[in-house]
């Protein structure tokens, strides 16, 4: 299955891009599996997936939880919590 991941913020800065189209392996199913996916491709990856506590996701434009369901999902965006001021 092909997904475009969207990065936002540090994470985007960790990974030195904001956008890319990848194929699942089978194995990934929700976003903590593409969060942990990620992680294993190493350098900036690595950096910015290394502690997914830190990190939220909106699965086709939809704010989720990571235990979340990738489902037919055309987009996933993975960026830091965001706060007001």
């Amino acid at each position: 299955m092909m997904l475009t991941i969207l990065y936002f913020a540090w994470v985007r800065e960790r990974i030195g891009h904001a956008e890319e189209t990848v194929t699942l392996p089978e194995h990934v199913a929700t976003v903590a599996d593409l969060v942990a996916w990620l992680a294993t491709r190493g350098g900036g990856y690595a950096e910015a997936m290394a502690e997914p506590e830190r990190l939220r996701a909106a699965v086709d434009q939809n704010f989720v939880g990571l235990d979340a369901a990738i489902g037919n999902a055309r987009e996933v965006a993975i960026f830091p919590p965001v706060t007001g001021g």
